[in-house]
């Protein structure tokens, strides 16, 4: 016999199942293999004192400062741990605890259940002459081959935009936007390209998203947010999904001083009064898209704050959109020139999509691709490895 200790198991269910075990021990199992760590800001010290004597007696823990159990403070920052088991009967149990545990229970609820979509690439197309990677921009019949070569590659959805937004951008007028991308719009619609893959308006000017709708795009990407009510009305008209991306400020003015007390409660913030804003106008919450906008009005250290807590976003029942191709954080992080940073660029989306985005948006699709299908047979194929190993053991 031997031991020895496995790595991470990204499909819990699936390894118990080819082990061999039953289908209740499966269900049960399973949630005592994924660990939860959560933040909790400001709770009342009572609350603290009352959830960390709970967490202890399920075998869950509350880390609280030292000043709790005198009760120093009238609020702290706590850690809580616990398996998926754990998390369910605390939150459970956190319903009848007074000093605001019961809202503490319906948010944790919220984590523990959220849909699963599947792994997409998005290839990008710029229809502009000052996108910041020279790489991705095409006009006319040179997008349209680009266009096909990515379907070729593997991607699955396409976004073509006619507007750079990257730091400092010149405003475009409605007319040149859209007499930029026209030609690409008609010949996705007579080549019926939008038969084979998913395409995207990177757009917040109405009458371009509307051509493109109608040209047979299906997806919406909004730098800004759902800020315009039209576009999210759009989104519902023709039955499109819509992207929700936060950036502070605007292309012109998001990167002189970005500041978050916490980046990723105020994204956090944003796109819950986004969701509701879209579906009091109609749209489901399975048609929307986040991203938490890397580079759009954040530093370094905010761009790696957002990327360490992506899962988190993934409570929203969502899905989760990740774009950082080529951008600049790579280059804080080592000095590289633009048409250098692909190998920085997949660091940042393997962790990402190991962090809960399902949404990959790049400038490289063969690469994505094939980094992609990599990165999943590792963690698909650790319960066929661990339990073939384990049957030649015992052998």
């Amino acid at each position: 016999m031997r031991i020895y200790r496995l790595g991470e198991i990204h499909n819990p269910k699936e390894f118990l199942k080819q082990l061999g075990v039953e289908s209740g021990g499966v269900a049960i199992m399973s949630k005592k293999m994924e660990l939860f760590t959560f933040c909790l800001k400001g709770l009342r010290t009572p609350a603290a004192n009352i959830l960390k004597q709970d967490a202890l007696s399920i075998g869950a823990d509350l880390a609280v400062p030292g000043g709790v159990i005198t009760c120093e403070k009238s609020h702290y920052d706590c850690l809580l741990i616990g398996t998926k088991k754990q998390i369910e009967t605390l939150s459970r149990k956190e319903l009848a605890q007074p000093f605001g545990l019961k809202k503490v229970a319906k948010e944790l609820k919220k984590f523990l259940f959220t849909p699963h979509y599947p792994l997409q690439i998005m290839g990008v197309i710029n229809a502009n002459d000052d996108s910041f990677f020279a790489g991705s921009r095409f006009k006319a019949d040179d997008a349209v081959a680009q266009i096909k070569k990515m379907i070729s590659d593997g991607a699955s959805l396409i976004d073509i935009g006619a507007v750079s937004s990257r730091p400092g951008a010149e405003a475009v007028s409605p007319e040149l936007e859209l007499g930029r991308i026209r030609t690409i719009c008609d010949a996705v619609s007579a080549e019926k390209l939008y038969e084979k893959v998913t395409f995207s308006i990177d757009s917040f000017t109405p009458t371009v998203i509307e051509y493109a709708l109608k040209s047979g795009f299906g997806l919406i990407n909004d730098i800004t947010g759902a800020s315009n009510d039209e576009i999210v009305k759009l989104a519902v008209r023709y039955g499109a999904k819509l992207c929700i991306m936060h950036m502070q400020g605007t292309p012109q003015t998001m990167q002189l001083s970005p500041f978050y007390d916490d980046v990723t409660a105020e994204v956090s913030a944003f796109f819950e009064a986004r969701i509701a804003k879209c579906e009091a106008l109609g749209l489901d919450r399975e048609n929307i898209i986040l991203d938490v906008g890397i580079g759009f009005g954040k530093s370094l250290e905010h761009n790696l704050a957002l990327l360490r807590n992506l899962r988190h976003f993934t409570h929203f029942g969502c899905e989760v959109l990740i774009g950082a191709s080529r951008k600049s954080m790579i280059d804080k992080i080592i000095p590289t020139p633009t048409d250098e940073r692909l190998p920085g660029t997949l660091a940042i989306h393997l962790k990402a999509v190991e962090n809960g985005a399902n949404i990959v948006r790049c400038h490289d699709v063969a690469e994505h691709k094939q980094a992609l299908a990599v990165w999943e047979a590792i963690g698909l194929n650790s319960a066929n490895l661990s339990i073939e190993t384990r049957q030649t053991d015992h052998e």
